[in-house]
């Protein structure tokens, strides 16, 4: 077992946007990488279903860390109202994301 906590998570993208959600991912901002590494996420994945296009999120924290502060933050309000337009959201602009649990690991 490696010292790492991992998070994974579901999102949902509209139909019609796979390669615009793919486009802002490629630009996203510097400052917002920068956040996200400092809150401790050593590693950050997302994998699209094309077929339903569910959104499958796959997070490495260091050990102890969280990113339950990051909802709180300007930037990470910022970057859920760009994204706003082509996910499926929560009132606040934040994704709607369901958690799922470890069910195997090799």
């Amino acid at each position: 077992m490696d010292n790492n906590f991992v998070k994974a998570f579901r999102m949902q993208l509209k139909p019609g946007f796979e390669t615009e959600y793919q486009k802002r991912h490629d630009e996203i901002w510097p400052e917002l990488s920068e956040l996200l590494i400092n809150a401790g996420i050593k590693e950050y994945y997302i994998f699209l279903d094309p077929v339903s296009l569910a959104l499958f999120a796959f997070q490495k924290l260091g050990e102890g860390e969280t990113t339950s502060t990051l909802s709180g933050l300007p930037i990470m309000k910022k970057w859920w109202d760009h994204m706003a337009d082509i996910m499926e959201v929560n009132e606040d602009n934040s994704p709607k994301a369901i958690s799922c649990r470890e069910v195997f690991r090799l």
